[in-house]
């Protein structure tokens, strides 16, 4: 069953910043996916869900999505509702 999305923009605020420290950005990340720009900063705000994105942005970082956003995930490591 899918967890309730939690908006969380002090995170976002951070990831951007890691991004930035990284040389990349969002934007970088949604042309290398050919997605929406709007679409990735949904992902990172917690607005949607996108294994695809999360991952995106966890490589980016040099981790993994479980453990940029635990909450999203269940204790197996699994996505929570995420397509």
């Amino acid at each position: 069953m899918a967890q309730a999305l939690i908006v969380d923009l002090a995170k976002h605020e951070r990831v951007k910043y890691e991004l930035r420290v990284a040389g990349t950005s969002l934007a970088d990340i949604s042309r290398e996916l050919g997605v929406y720009q709007s679409s990735v900063s949904a992902v990172s705000q917690g607005h949607r869900r996108s294994h695809a994105i999360q991952s995106a942005i966890a490589d980016a970082l040099g981790t993994r999505p479980e453990l940029l956003w635990p909450e999203r995930y269940s204790k197996g490591g699994s996505d929570d509702g995420v397509s």
